[in-house]
């Protein structure tokens, strides 16, 4: 079943679909975990489907809690990238969730911060939703699966949600 953007805006958090894969049409979310399959060929199409949800969750957490300090785990970045290639689904995503979030490359795969993943998952779990903990691991813990990308966020590289929020608007 497909289900269409919400309206544009900032949606509260009891507005999001009860699944983050809902929050693009099947075609959309068949097309981003294709991208993810094709960057990475020996990839099942349920990993890469459960990558891109992560990415979907990871996104809206960072949407809804801009200057908070989120990252993806190096996993999880994988399913983001190939959300950024499909730039129309990108975009209305973004816009869906009330701001544009901005990819700033980590280039050393080695960055592990433990801290960030944690919020970020915490993050995620507000907005009602349970990260997958096999995919929020440790860069080095490729024992579930390899990925292609070769970024992993660190204190550094701060994700940006833009518009920013105004000084005492919540």
């Amino acid at each position: 079943m497909s289900v269409p953007f919400p309206e544009p805006g900032p949606t509260p958090p009891d507005a999001l679909p009860e699944l983050a894969r809902m929050l693009i049409t099947d075609e959309r979310f068949a097309g981003v975990r294709g991208t993810v399959m094709d960057a990475n060929p020996d990839m099942s199409e349920e990993m890469a489907g459960r990558i891109v949800d992560e990415a979907l969750k990871f996104v809206a957490a960072c949407a809804k809690n801009p200057g908070v300090g989120l990252a993806p785990s190096r996993i999880v970045d994988e399913g983001w990238h190939a959300l950024i290639l499909h730039t129309a689904t990108y975009a209305e995503l973004c816009e869906a969730l009330g701001g544009f979030v901005h990819h700033f490359p980590g280039y050393d795969p080695t960055n592990y911060d433990p801290p960030i993943l944690d919020r970020t998952r915490e993050k995620i779990a507000a907005l009602g939703w349970e990260a997958d903990a096999e995919l929020w691991g440790p860069p080095s813990d490729e024992t579930l699966t390899s990925v292609a990308a070769k970024c992993q966020h660190a204190p550094e590289c701060t994700i940006v949600v833009t518009p920013k929020p105004k000084p005492g608007v919540a």
